[in-house]
């Protein structure tokens, strides 16, 4: 008797139903929350309110009168890189950073807890190596009574912000190592994208 070939589409973990609930029990445990997020919230809050204070400020300025509040826009690009790193902070304590998920998310459980805990290790290098030489960068502001081109004030108060959130990020990082460490990972079914074959006969 003659056969047809029916092509199963393959199990995707955003699937419902039993599917959904089968990839969801093999997903990797999460490491625990970090403590003291409300800084990085609270902070975020606060400098996203200024930027929004400064910005209608000189809006409402600029319709009504012609004149403008130009010394803001050095203000404004300082809260702008200071809530990068505010926002950076926050990421790397959450684990939100951005990755590989083809590298990471794939193989056993020891190898993507290896790669998790190496890439917060990296990130806290790299900070720590941002902190180390951004205090030099201080020093020669406050030495050498640098100002700042739009308004005048010392550089330093600008500066010196660099070195305190890369600090802050770099024990984000470490803190989000050791909570890697205390995680399970456990074994993830291999995804190779390729649909089961079966064969069913015709009457």
């Amino acid at each position: 008797s003659p056969t047809s070939v029916v092509m199963t589409p393959p199990t995707s973990p955003h699937s419902g139903g039993a599917a959904a609930s089968e990839s969801s029990a093999h997903a990797p445990a999460l490491p625990p929350p970090a403590k003291g997020l409300w800084l990085e919230d609270w902070l975020t809050v606060c400098i996203m309110a200024l930027l929004a204070l400064i910005t209608f400020a000189n809006g409402r300025v600029r319709y009504f009168t012609d004149g403008s509040f130009a010394w803001t826009e050095e203000i404004s690009v300082f809260l702008m890189i200071l809530l990068a790193m505010v926002a950076g902070s926050a990421a790397v304590a959450r684990d939100l950073h951005i990755r590989i998920e083809y590298f990471c998310q794939r193989g056993s459980a020891s190898r993507r807890k290896a790669l998790a805990r190496f890439g917060s290790l990296m990130v806290a290098l790299l900070f720590a190596v941002i902190c180390v030489l951004s205090v030099r960068v201080v020093w020669d502001d406050y030495r050498y009574e640098e100002t700042s081109p739009g308004i005048g004030l010392p550089q330093w108060w600008y500066s010196i912000w660099l070195p305190v959130f890369s600090a802050l990020i770099t024990v984000r990082a470490l803190g989000l190592c050791m909570r890697q460490g205390k995680a399970t990972f456990e074994e993830v079914p291999d995804d190779t994208g390729e649909g089961t074959v079966t064969t069913k006969e015709i009457a």
